[in-house]
């Protein structure tokens, strides 16, 4: 499977290149936590061939960058200095049917909630699980979104990549991408991690054929029980994730926020029975290797802080996992806050609660 097609080798920047350099840029309207921050300066790469005319340009090439999707999962603290390259590559299609699978290959600045809609719409199911998951589906595997019974790597074929410092491309097939719980690759710089050092600009999903419903989530189960439908189909279960994401999750549109602030922890089954003898009713999952997650927003609700506040941020008061900006916060506030949910949550349940999203 090939690459993106890429610029000759020999384009090198000149004053007739399409790269157009902002500076001084409000990022605001840039992440959806909606807080204030100032991009130094900022590229948009709208196709793969936009990397390596960064690369290639004399003073960009050497600067050093910070790759920016949808900023749904980023708390903005201070003004950026390093070069912002934000990713806006669009494209979605059907690369290929094989006997077992559908392979679509999407751009990496495709909103993923359309990305979901999309195959749906065209007759490849797969993604209802993973439905208004807000970002760019670039940003997908590098936080292996996951949600309802399912992880993006649970559907991913490959990623390709432009290296930073060659302009190079590379298809990455998901064996290498070192999975884990809200983890990749592509948030490590060191040995062998990608972050800084690559840019995702398509990702390739692979759709199971035939289709077989992800259904072994509490939620869902009630619905089924609620509704008498034992076996729906996958429209039926989109519209579902999204009416409970929707009835339980605040729109960024509407109130800034970066979804779950916190991972769900995992402890030994020792250290969940330790708990319970404390705390019975703790939320907690069984994992099929024998350790035990753990609802971080029950904990962080046990501990009282649903609709606290510091400053213009607060935790959501129907949701205790989000964090949200009641419209004037600043990237600091929401650090405070989240560092005094963790030494609340550590004091009672000896569990130290591990942020999502990248604080900068």
């Amino acid at each position: 499977m090939s690459g993106p097609n890429l610029a000759p080798p020999n384009q090198a920047f000149n004053g007739a290149s399409p790269l157009q350099i902002e500076v001084d840029v409000n990022l605001k309207a840039y992440n959806t936590f909606g807080l204030p921050a100032v991009a130094r300066r900022l590229v948009r790469i709208r196709e793969a061939a936009d990397v390596r005319r960064v690369v290639d340009h004399p003073e960009l090439g050497r600067a050093p960058k910070f790759v920016l999707g949808g900023g749904s999962n980023l708390v903005l603290t201070k003004d950026l200095d390093p070069l912002v390259l934000k990713v806006e590559i669009k494209c979605i299609r059907l690369l290929e049917t094989r006997d077992d699978a559908w392979i679509v290959e999407v751009g990496a600045g495709e909103r993923w909630h359309d990305v979901v809609a999309w195959t749906l719409d065209n007759g490849y199911p797969g993604l209802e699980n993973l439905a208004l998951i807000p970002g760019t589906t670039g940003a997908a595997p590098v936080q292996n979104i996951g949600a309802y019974g399912l992880e993006i790597k649970d559907r991913l074929e490959s990623v390709a990549v432009m290296d930073l410092v060659t302009g190079r491309p590379a298809v990455l097939p998901a064996s290498v991408c070192r999975f884990g719980y809200r983890d990749s690759v592509f948030k490590h710089s060191d040995f062998g991690g990608l972050a800084d050092k690559s840019v995702i600009t398509h990702v390739r999903l692979r759709l199971p054929r035939p289709w077989v419903p992800v259904l072994g989530y509490l939620e869902l189960e009630r619905r089924m029980a609620e509704t008498g439908n034992t076996h729906p189909d996958a429209r039926t279960i989109f519209d579902w994730i999204c009416a409970i994401r929707r009835a339980k999750l605040p729109d960024p549109a509407v109130i800034g926020n970066a979804g779950s602030f916190f991972k769900n922890p995992v402890v030994t089954a020792e250290q969940c029975r330790d708990i319970i003898s404390r705390d019975p009713g703790i939320v907690h999952y069984p994992m099929p290797d024998g350790s035990v997650k753990l609802a971080a927003g029950w904990m962080i609700d046990a501990c009282g802080w649903k609709g606290k506040t510091v400053g213009g941020a607060a935790v959501y008061d129907k949701q205790a996992l989000v964090l949200i900006n009641k419209g004037d916060a600043r990237g600091a506030e929401v650090v405070t806050l989240a560092r005094a949910i963790q030494e609340s949550v550590y004091g009672r349940f000896g569990i130290r609660l591990e942020p999502e999203p990248v604080v900068l």
